[in-house]
């Protein structure tokens, strides 16, 4: 890896956001407040274009013989990045981003990006055989949809996944794996640059071309990953989209309400409200815990039954989830 690599791809990071926000009204890239929304101003939307570009039109410079090593990934990358352009210009629909999802999880399958082995489960070994499409399926599409709910606040969304997309460059760096290095120092790059727009208060969103892009970004490195980590070590580095997802879904469906429902009873509507509206204390507790459970999951013994691990890790999600339920009774939520 190179220096100019990263310097090249955080100036078009920086030009690509700034051009995508000076013309966002003219290509209806405009985000408009909801009864959900964090902001009350019409917003440009949208900068996922400008960093996932900068990242596509500069590696291939460096490193064209991984690219094409990993061509079907490139493929169902730019397929991923295409319906969140479409689904920010109001162009598409839940079902054809699944469907999108699907599609780019297969052609994943034709580089060996593929989950066939979740690990020993208190000394029962798990394979998956004919499984193992369907159940990448669901985890990559859980984990991007996952990124994509947290994107409720000013920095958040980045900001995790800079730490996250950070883990993972330790993965691939202490096992000398080039592609895990340069695919996620690449994106923490321009994701730096796309910050100092997006950090509080905004001036531009990332939008579905960013948090569908970033959330597939980050499954390809979580299962390039398996080949080095234990699985349930990949959910603590990527765990608090996670943990949000899980908690929501499973509080609606206590209160008898749909698992896909709206609210704002997610991680960053709560504990915003805990630092009286200070977004920037919110993105920096989430950016530092984040960090912890990174850690975490970089740390643990590899030697260790998957099992204690699994259980370990939904312990955690049930201590968030009666933390989270006294804090939103105290703040008298509807969730």
């Amino acid at each position: 890896m190179k220096i100019l690599e990263f310097t090249l791809i955080f100036i078009m990071s920086y030009l690509f956001i700034y051009m995508v926000k000076r013309y966002a009204p003219k290509f209806d890239l405009i985000d408009i407040p909801n009864d959900r929304s964090s902001h009350v101003e019409h917003t440009p939307r949208g900068a996922g274009i400008g960093f996932y570009m900068s990242v596509a039109l500069i590696l291939p410079f460096f490193h064209f013989d991984m690219i094409r090593q990993y061509s079907w990934t490139t493929l169902a990358t730019f397929l991923v990045f295409i319906v969140g352009v479409l689904d920010d210009h109001h162009d598409t629909s839940p079902n054809t981003k699944f469907i999108i999802l699907i599609i780019s999880t297969t052609l994943l399958s034709f580089d060996g990006l593929i989950i066939d082995d979740v690990g020993t489960f208190f000394g029962i070994s798990i394979t998956l055989g004919w499984l193992a499409l369907p159940f990448t399926v669901f985890a990559v599409s859980g984990f991007t949809n996952a990124l994509n709910l947290i994107d409720g606040i000013d920095g958040l969304s980045a900001t995790v996944s800079t730490v996250i997309l950070g883990a993972f460059f330790i993965v691939g760096y202490q096992n000398n794996d080039t592609f895990i290095m340069v695919l996620s120092m690449a994106f923490i790059t321009s994701l730096s640059a796309f910050l100092i727009f997006n950090w509080h208060p905004a001036s531009i969103f990332m939008g579905d071309s960013g948090s569908l892009t970033l959330g597939f970004i980050i499954s390809v490195l979580a299962i390039k990953s398996l080949n080095y980590l234990p699985t349930i070590s990949i959910l603590f580095i990527a765990a608090l989209p996670i943990f949000d997802t899980l908690i929501v879904m499973i509080r609606r469906k206590f209160r008898g309400r749909s698992m896909f429902s709206a609210d704002r009873c997610h991680l960053h509507h709560i504990i915003r409200h805990f630092f009286m509206d200070n977004t920037q204390k919110t993105v920096l507790f989430f950016g530092m815990l984040q960090a912890v459970y990174s850690i975490t999951g970089l740390q643990q013994d590899k030697l260790m039954d998957e099992g204690y691990r699994l259980i370990l890790f939904i312990m955690n999600t049930i201590l968030l989830y009666f933390i989270l339920g006294a804090m939103i009774k105290r703040q008298k939520r509807d969730c």
